[in-house]
């Protein structure tokens, strides 16, 4: 179901967010599918079809895209989760050769044809994506609607368009099967949710998005590239990506120009354990590309890192910043939660910023929902804070400190 915290901070509560949406994430997806049409065994077109290309894909590392002259389209993920162990292969037909295509089913993990006319979500990773395609229309059905923030797809909810389908964790199938949708595009922590297997034995597709597993803000926003093919949207696609690549890297130009790097702690407690993004996790790199200095940022891990609070309090006791401490959006809930916090300079000097308080009207974090496709407004939020003379006349979208 469903988006990981600055960040995505990977909490032992998996479902803070879905995501993991999210690490907190870090949060943060078999049997295979036939099409709904049959093919025609004598197709002069087959799986051996040579390619035409690949996809340009510059940042994901987590799939790739490669298009045949019959004009099948194969998606391969190769990190639907973290350290997964297998991949998962795709084949898109376009509906109007699909009669003249074969294909082994064996080879695929799904087929699907293309364009899709009725889908269901489950993270809301998702949402902005559709959204910016301008065919969130075709979203029917959507675990835990109540996460979803989006005004746009909240009037769907409201009008009946959306269909509550239960808990990522549990989906409810007979609304699945009821529902008939063209396509599920699934989210999972691990090979566990035995929900999809059932749906795809009802010959409903599902394919992972592994977008949250990506370890830089542009390679999770490129996975918008992973969902274009299926509504035959692939050069609009490139268009949106190009342009949110052209405003992070931008945005990173502005950062450069400061003279003075500050140090950042991130994080917070989970009962006894310090939870914070490792040296290489995407949100170790937005306090990278925005000039400022992490306290982990010597670390190689990709997800996050557990400490005792001793060994923060060693390492980040004068850091001049804190991001992210969980869902906190106060600094008398933060001393109430553990004296120990009150002991670093950033709380002392009210230099604590979070995302916890950006929300929707529902609740739903909008960080979580839209971040991954907004990384160039994290991007300034950090710098504002960070480098106020910078972005004098910036106002913060994500990130606001806490009161």
């Amino acid at each position: 179901m469903t988006f990981v915290t600055l960040l995505p901070i990977k909490t032992p509560k998996i479902n803070l967010m879905r995501f993991f949406t999210t690490i907190i994430i870090f949060i943060l997806l078999f049997s295979c599918k036939e099409t709904k049409k049959e093919p025609i065994e004598n197709s002069p077109f087959n799986s051996t079809t040579p390619k035409i290309s690949g996809e340009t894909i510059k940042y994901a590392k987590g799939f790739k895209i490669e298009k045949q002259t019959s004009g099948v389209t194969i998606i391969t993920i190769t990190s639907p989760w973290p350290n997964a162990e297998k991949s998962f292969k795709y084949a898109l037909i376009p509906l109007e050769k699909a009669p003249y295509i074969t294909l082994n089913k064996d080879e695929y993990d799904a087929i699907v044809t293309t364009p899709v006319n009725k889908i269901i979500a489950t993270s809301t990773t998702h949402i902005p994506v559709l959204e910016s395609f301008g065919v969130e229309e075709s979203l029917i059905g959507f675990p835990s609607t109540e996460y979803i923030s989006s005004k746009n797809t909240r009037k769907l909810i409201t009008n009946g368009q959306v269909k509550e389908i239960g808990k990522n964790e549990s989906i409810n199938t007979e609304m699945v099967l009821e529902l008939q949708p063209d396509l599920v595009i699934g989210f999972s922590i691990n090979n566990q949710n035995k929900t999809y297997n059932t749906i795809q034995r009802a010959n409903i597709p599902v394919v992972y998005n592994g977008d949250w597993t990506e370890e830089t803000p542009l390679g999770k926003a490129e996975w918008i590239k992973f969902i274009a093919p299926f509504y035959g949207l692939e050069k609009k696609g490139d268009s949106i990506f190009n342009a949110i690549e052209k405003n992070y890297i931008d945005a990173k130009s502005i950062a450069k120009k400061a003279t003075i790097k500050p140090t950042v702690l991130s994080g917070a407690m989970y009962k006894d354990v310090w939870y914070a993004p490792g040296g290489n996790s995407w949100a170790s790199q937005f306090i990278k590309d925005a000039n400022a200095t992490y306290i982990y940022n010597d670390t190689n891990e990709t997800g996050s890192l557990s400490l005792s609070w001793e060994t923060v309090l060693e390492k980040g006791q004068h850091a001049n910043f804190w991001i992210s401490p969980d869902q906190f959006t106060t600094y008398s809930d933060m001393e109430t939660s553990s004296p120990h916090y009150s002991q670093f300079d950033s709380f002392k000097n009210k230099n604590v910023y979070s995302f916890a308080s950006t929300i929707g009207e529902t609740g739903g974090l909008l960080f979580y929902e839209l971040g991954p496709t907004k990384p160039d407004l994290i991007l300034k939020d950090l710098i504002h804070i960070f480098h106020p003379e910078l972005l004098p006349n910036y106002k913060p979208f994500f990130f606001k400190p806490l009161k």
